[in-house]
């Protein structure tokens, strides 16, 4: 099955946590609004590829790009292009087949634009000692792509970049990888562009697996105004989830350029395990300044393995006086949804949206024993809380397990893409129209 091909390549990313994260979920009904709800595409498996993971992107004309982990040319994954037909259809092209080789292997996010209409990211293996790329995506002027690798990690640099990377304001890449570094627990990076074309990469950050965070997998990294950045780490922390990582049950860490060129680390929040969740997988910034994100564990409820809980939507706010609160806004229930696994977008409007990995409907009897997904909005309510409604519950459809996220474009619809396992599906890109 196509799912457990996945795990079974990434386990060495993953380390084993992410393949046994969720047993027993239990199916119970609930109530929801439901959007207008279409596949845009679905994937063979073939050269067009098999089993789409990163977050989409649009470009200014309304396109969509993605990644896929397999499939492509050689089988080790590419870079697609959704455009839009005149009849309100969708056509898929390949921008780009990896080899597997020094060009990269398996990339498991989406894509960034620059300005001037080149994609970037990254790639979990390959490379010249493979341990995984940065690389970028030029458009020429036939149509075809060209792909040029940045930087290939070497271990002692960072290993296995999951995550894709940020721009900063003056044109450099930020980006984690989950592992490598001096303690072989994942670092934080930058890559500056030379004159010549290259890019010089620096280690700004090593953690070591204890109270700092550990193994940063999911969550592009953010910048503040002031030009902190700001993630999250699976592990870490002074949390205990019961051994289940060795290490902790993850934090969200802020770093602060220091004067002379370095960088200090500090740990926002330390996730528990227990009602304040844990695991967490990315952050989203509003626009006073406080943090959103979720947790694919804790929280409660019926969903238990070692960790108990179906995963938490939690916000985190700074104190005028220094540190930061953390605020559960929402816990899963498995009928609503269960196991968020990428940051959370907002609308215009103050809303949040997301997917959850498991949960909700559909009787996906699979390696996860958690049903096939949902895409979930959060709404706040005069009460000061938030209300969650249920978008879209998927079945055994061709794109259920939405792993990534969604996009929003600039009418409110919702755009993600899934794995579609137990569906003879390579995975598949949808549509939502509230």
């Amino acid at each position: 099955m196509k799912s457990n091909r996945f795990w079974a390549a990434a386990s060495k990313v993953l380390a084993a946590a992410t393949l046994t994260l969720i047993v027993a979920l239990v199916l119970a009904p609930g109530a929801w609004a439901a959007g207008k709800y279409k596949i845009l595409y679905q994937f063979t498996g073939g050269a067009d590829g098999d089993l789409p993971n990163g977050r989409l992107v649009f470009d200014a004309a309304g396109s969509l790009y993605g990644t896929t982990a397999f499939g492509g040319a050689y089988g080790e994954g590419n870079v697609f292009k959704l455009t839009r037909k005149s009849d309100g259809r969708w056509r898929e092209s390949v921008l780009y087949s990896f080899i597997g080789g020094s060009d990269g292997q398996e990339p498991l996010d989406g894509l960034i634009f620059d300005a001037g209409g080149s994609l970037y990211g990254t790639t979990a293996w390959g490379g010249d000692y493979g341990d995984g790329v940065v690389f970028e995506l030029t458009p020429n002027s036939d149509g075809s792509w060209t792909e040029s690798v940045l930087h290939s990690f070497t271990g002692s640099d960072g290993s296995d970049p999951i995550e894709g990377v940020t721009f900063d304001a003056a044109g450099n890449l930020y980006g984690i990888a989950w592992g490598g570094g001096t303690q072989g627990r994942g670092v934080v990076y930058e890559l500056v562009p030379n004159s010549d074309g290259t890019w010089t990469e620096s280690v700004l950050y090593s953690f070591t697996g204890g109270q700092d965070g550990g193994s940063p997998d999911r969550g592009r990294l953010l910048f503040d105004a002031a030009g902190n950045l700001y993630g999250v780490t699976g592990g870490g922390g002074t949390g205990s989830c019961n051994g289940q990582w060795g290490e902790g049950c993850g934090v969200i860490f802020e770093l602060t350029p220091n004067s002379d060129g370095g960088w200090t680390e500090s740990v926002l929040h330390s996730f528990t395990g227990g009602k304040d969740g844990a695991v967490p997988e990315g952050l989203v910034f509003d626009q006073a300044g406080a943090l959103y994100g979720v947790t694919a564990l804790g929280g409660g409820g019926p969903c238990s393995y070692k960790i108990k809980g179906c995963g938490t939507v939690f916000k985190l706010t700074p104190k005028s006086k220094g540190g930061w609160t953390e605020q559960v806004l929402h816990r899963f229930r498995n009928s609503d949804g269960a196991n968020p696994w990428a940051s959370p977008v907002f609308d215009s409007a103050g809303n949040l949206y997301d997917t959850t990995l498991t949960g909700g409907s559909g009787g996906c009897s699979d390696w996860m024993n958690g049903d096939c997904g949902t895409v979930f909005k959060l709404m706040p309510n005069s009460h000061g809380g938030w209300t969650e409604r249920v978008l879209h519950r998927f079945g055994k459809t061709a794109a259920n397990h939405p792993y990534a996220g969604v996009v929003l474009d600039a009418k409110g619809a919702i755009y993600g893409e899934g794995e579609g396992e137990y569906t003879g599906s390579a995975g598949a890109v949808f549509e939502i129209v509230p």
